[in-house]
């Protein structure tokens, strides 16, 4: 199988017969600040199957909200702009559908769940009312009817004592039942793909244990393509099919995931698993990726990664490595990829 350099890696690498449910192809977003301009996307490209978990992972400012952000038309004020590219669902251009219809497939067939529930949940309705407005705006029920389906939907991700707390508001929820309460109001209507921005912000360890196995469940039961957005290196291994590593606003390796724990093919991937304790490898001192990431107002030739990198050598500052096919799953854009993967990423 030849794959194109830049491309997303065709279905057929992956599981035979699976349907294509979302794709991504060259994203560009812009932000206007100033007299500046913050170049956040640049040319992302990747591909969703149904019933697929896809995790987008890299620090912050790597583009990885941006982009879930411009699927869904969310983006928000006149700074932000997307510049290139298309977001093709059902085979249609999401980018070019007008507002109204864009809102219609919203909710109904791509569910979000943002990573900050308390902001993101209006503070004076109750959570039946924010539940029940996905059955009332794309089911049109009536709103008793919205307002039962909310209460069974709470019974179902695991509020206890659903209809008694359904008439409470988001501030009298802790955050890990602030999160359910998301994932209902996403999965109210078995949406085909659900984007999951940060599902674990600020919860402690055994609830975030507790939100990804509930997500797992629900993925099972609907066949619902999943993209995972993380920071998060032990939720990946944990929940992903294939991984979008993210640097720059470019990605810069995309794995099978456990092709990627076992000889990440990017330096960068190689520098966050090294960031992170491991319990095959005890013994093994913690090695922070030094350095600072790139002003994303100016345009380099490069690599961006280049003064933060142990492997950078004088083509790297001169030119820009494209995501190119590494193996027959796997794409890096590094111009060393093949002797970082040898390597088993220890530069």
């Amino acid at each position: 199988m030849k794959l194109e350099p830049g491309r997303p890696l065709p279905l057929e690498g992956r599981q035979a017969g699976q349907q294509t449910v979302l794709e991504v192809r060259d994203l560009a977003v812009e932000f206007r600040v100033r007299e500046r301009t913050v170049h956040a996307v640049n040319g992302v490209s990747w591909s969703l199957g149904r019933g697929e978990t896809l995790a987008i992972l890299g620090e912050s400012g790597s583009g990885k909200s941006v982009t879930a952000q411009a699927i869904m038309g969310t983006l928000g004020g006149a700074s932000a702009k997307v510049t290139a590219g298309q977001v093709l669902f059902d085979g249609r251009d999401m980018l070019k559908l007008p507002d109204r219809e864009r809102r219609r497939i919203r909710g109904r067939r791509i569910g979000i769940i943002f990573q900050d529930s308390l902001s993101a949940l209006n503070p004076v309705f109750t959570v039946a009312n924010q539940v029940g407005e996905m059955f009332r705006f794309h089911a049109g029920m009536p709103k008793r009817a919205a307002e039962r389906a909310a209460v069974d939907l709470m019974d179902r991700v695991g509020i206890p004592d659903a209809r008694r707390r359904a008439n409470a508001y988001p501030h009298e929820f802790s955050g890990g039942m602030r999160q359910r309460i998301m994932i209902a109001m996403a999965l109210a209507l078995q949406p085909d793909v659900l984007i999951a921005d940060e599902p674990t912000t600020a919860l402690d360890v055994t609830v975030q244990a507790q939100i990804m196995e509930l997500l797992r469940q629900l993925q099972e039961e609907m066949g619902m393509g999943l993209v995972l957005i993380t920071h998060d290196l032990g939720v990946v291994a944990d929940m992903a099919d294939r991984i979008i590593v993210m640097y720059a606003g470019r990605a810069v390796e995309e794995s099978p995931v456990h092709d990627l724990y076992r000889a990440p093919a990017h330096p960068y991937t190689a520098g966050l698993l090294r960031s992170v304790p491991r319990l095959d490898r005890a013994e093994e001192e913690l090695r922070p990726i030094g350095g600072a990431p790139p002003d994303m107002t100016v345009v380099q030739p490069g690599c961006p990664f280049v003064p933060r990198c142990p492997w950078a050598k004088g083509i790297c500052r001169d030119q820009r490595p494209p995501l190119r096919p590494v193996s027959e799953e796997r794409q890096s854009a590094c111009h060393f990829a093949e002797e970082v993967m040898e390597s088993g990423g220890n530069g």
